[in-house]
């Protein structure tokens, strides 16, 4: 765990997110618009960490944001804003995507362990169990979402300034 630049972390996600979907999929195009708070400044985290889970965060905005291209709205075009927020003893961090949203049924269940909603062989359904984890029990943060099916989905991280705010002293 170290002090590091959270508007740093949050911009090498959003590129290594980018240049990884894109030679993955060389047609893949999404408009990333950036909102990043300049007093966001340094938050006590593991950034290895950190970043998985804001990778996890954006490829799957990347996916539903594809996935919405896909269907044929005319004139849609897959957008992905990140966006940092000072909010004094802590900082908040959302990804937002304007792909297909999350069903209600569903919503209650993306942070269990191997549950997908996505094809056989395109997800483990491990990816935003394995965040939660590390945002709510590594860091004594706070996880959630907020959707509007078939418009958005948004995820909120809440991350503490300091380890020993929320956590056990740092063990996992």
């Amino acid at each position: 765990r170290r002090p590091a630049d959270i508007n740093a972390i949050v911009e090498e996600s959003l590129n290594l997110a980018y240049h990884g979907a894109r030679a993955e999929k060389p047609g893949f195009n999404v408009t990333l618009e950036r909102n990043f708070d300049p007093s966001a400044g340094s938050v006590e985290l593991f950034p290895q960490e950190i970043t998985r889970v804001i990778l996890n965060l954006i490829s799957n905005g990347f996916y539903a944001a594809a996935k919405r291209k896909e269907d044929g709205v005319e004139g849609f075009e897959p957008t992905l804003t990140a966006s940092t927020r000072d909010l004094g003893t802590a900082v908040e961090i959302r990804i937002r995507d304007n792909g297909t949203g999350i069903p209600d049924e569903v919503r209650e269940k993306i942070f269990n362990p191997f549950f997908t909603t996505k094809p056989a062989g395109e997800g483990t359904g491990l990816g935003l169990s394995m965040s939660h984890d590390i945002i709510v029990k590594q860091h004594g943060g706070a996880l959630e979402v907020a959707t509007g099916p078939g418009s958005f989905t948004e995820f909120v991280i809440k991350l503490p300034r300091a380890a020993t705010q929320f956590t056990n002293g740092g063990e996992h």
